[in-house]
C-alpha cells in the first residue's frame, strides 16, 4: 500500500461511514467498490478487508450509542446469534466453494432494490394505522394489563414486526451473504427491520453492534484459512486499517447526527441508500 492509496482509503472511510451511521448501515457496502475499483484489491481478499474495516471503524459508532441499552438489548442478541455461525459459513463458501462476484451483486440488486424502493414509497406514503380507534361504545378503560384496542399485546411483537425467530433465522441469512462479500449484516438487516415497521433508534444499534461482531468473526475466520488455502484469502491489513481509521472518525461523527434528524427522514435516507446500492451493483452485475 502506497501512501496515497492509504489517505484515499482513509477519506473514503470517513465520508462513507459520516453518512451511513446514522441509519445504522455498514459503511463496507460502499467501500467495496471502492477498492475494487480505485484501490485494486483482489478477490477475494477484498472481503476480509471489507471486514477488518468494520472492526476498526465499527468502535465509533458504537461509542455514541453505549448509553440507549440497545446495544446489548434483546434485538442485538437476536441478531447476533443468527448471523455469527452464518457469517462462519459464508467465509468457506467463499474461499471454497463461491463462484465469482456478479452473481452476488445481481443478487443484491434484486433485493435491495425492491426494498429501497419500497421503503421510500412506505415513507412518503405511510400506512394509516389499523384499529386505533376505540369502537367499544364507551366501555372505559381496559383492566389493568389488558392491551388498549389496536396495541399489540406484550407476549407479541408489534403489527407487521418479525417474531424472534424469525428474525434470528433472517440475521442467519444475511449472516451467509455478509461474509461471503463482507458488506456486514447491518447494511441488509437494517433496511429489512425498519422497513417492516422497527424504530431506527431501536434497529441503529443493534445492526451496528451485530456487523461489529460478525466481522471480527468474520475476519478472524479468514485469517485462519488463509493458513492453508493458497490465493489471495487473507485481508490488506494496511489498507483495511487506513479505511477503518476514517470509518472510525466518521462513524462518531455520524451517530452523533441521528437524534437531530427526524425518523422520517432516517427511513428515507435508508431507503435512497438501498435503492443506490441496488442500482449500483446491478450495473456491476450486468457489466
Amino acid at each position: 500500500m502506497t501512501w496515497s492509496e492509504g489517505l484515499l482509503g482513509f477519506a473514503a472511510g470517513l465520508l462513507i461511514s459520516v453518512v451511513t451511521a446514522p441509519v445504522g448501515v455498514s459503511g463496507a457496502v460502499f467501500l467495496l467498490p471502492v477498492q475494487v475499483s480505485l484501490l485494486g484489491v483482489p478477490s477475494p481478499a477484498v472481503t476480509p478487508t471489507n471486514l477488518l474495516y468494520n472492526v476498526v471503524a465499527g468502535p465509533g459508532a458504537l461509542l455514541r450509542h453505549r448509553g440507549s441499552g440497545q446495544l446489548r438489548g434483546p434485538l442485538a442478541r437476536l441478531l447476533i446469534a443468527g448471523a455469527v455461525p452464518g457469517v462462519v459459513a459464508g467465509a468457506a463458501v467463499r474461499v471454497f466453494a463461491v463462484p465469482g462476484p456478479q452473481v452476488f451483486r445481481l443478487f443484491v440488486a434484486a433485493l435491495l432494490l425492491p426494498l429501497g424502493l419500497w421503503l421510500c414509497a412506505r415513507t412518503l406514503r405511510p400506512a394509516r394505522p389499523a384499529g386505533t380507534a376505540d369502537v367499544r361504545g364507551g366501555a372505559g378503560e381496559p383492566e389493568p394489563g389488558e392491551p388498549r384496542l389496536g396495541e399489540p399485546s406484550p407476549a407479541e411483537p408489534p403489527s407487521g414486526q418479525p417474531s424472534p425467530r424469525v428474525t434470528t433465522l433472517l440475521a442467519a441469512v444475511v449472516g451467509v451473504a455478509g461474509g461471503i462479500y463482507g458488506i456486514g449484516g447491518g447494511s441488509l438487516l437494517g433496511p429489512i427491520l425498519v422497513g417492516r415497521g422497527m424504530p431506527v433508534a431501536r434497529v441503529a444499534p443493534a445492526a451496528l453492534a451485530c456487523t461489529f461482531v460478525t466481522s471480527v468473526v468474520g475476519a478472524a475466520t479468514y485469517a485462519l484459512l488463509a493458513l492453508t488455502t493458497p490465493g489471495t484469502v487473507a485481508p490488506d491489513w494496511p489498507l483495511g486499517i487506513a479505511c477503518g481509521l476514517g470509518g472510525l472518525a466518521g462513524g462518531y461523527l455520524g451517530a452523533r447526527l441521528q437524534p437531530r434528524l427526524p425518523e422520517t427522514g432516517l427511513r428515507l435516507l435508508l431507503g435512497v441508500m438501498a435503492t443506490g446500492i441496488g442500482l449500483l451493483y446491478a450495473v456491476q452485475g450486468l457489466g
